[in-house]
Formats: structure tokens, sequence, C-alpha cells
């Protein structure tokens, strides 16, 4: 497979794992900060009622939860993808 044409067949199966990973990821999320802070529903950040260090908290956990999914699961696409075409993904 050329280099374009790799590129260009990619791009649906990177959409459809990015979706796929933002909703493994905000699943894991929910249940650790259920675990974490005892409570169903993280802080927003313009929640009154929570303070700084618990919004900022739960935002951080965030993204940490959200990048490692999205690595682990765009990494795991990439190797698939060599799998099947014997090129990798760019």
């Amino acid at each position: 497979m050329s280099g374009v044409l790799g590129k260009v067949a990619y791009k649906p199966v990177g959409l459809l794992l990015g979706i796929g990973a933002g909703a493994i990821a905000g699943f894991a999320f929910k249940k650790i900060w259920k675990a974490a802070a005892g409570d169903d529903d993280a802080p927003n950040a313009t929640d009154e009622d929570r303070g700084w260090g618990e919004v900022l908290a739960a935002a951080a956990l965030q993204g940490v939860i959200f990048s490692v999914v999205k690595a682990a699961v765009d990494r795991s696409g990439a190797v698939g993808v060599r799998k099947l075409t014997g090129q990798w993904p760019n």
C-alpha cells in the first residue's frame, strides 16, 4: 500500500478508534472517580459548591486517563494496521 493510500485508509480507522477511546476513557474516569471520591458525579469547573482542589484534581485525573487510553488505543490500531497491510500508518 502506498504512503498516501495508507494514510487515507487509516483515517476512518483512526476516527473510529478515537471515538471508542473517548467512550472507554469516560467510563474509566467515572469508575475511578467514584472509587476515589465516593461521589457519582465529578465536579464541573463552574460548580460553586466544589473547591478548587477537587475541581482541579478531577480535571487532572480525567486528562491523564483520556491521554493514556487514547495512546493505548491509537498504538494498538497502528499495530493492527501494520499486521494487516505490512506498513505502519503515518
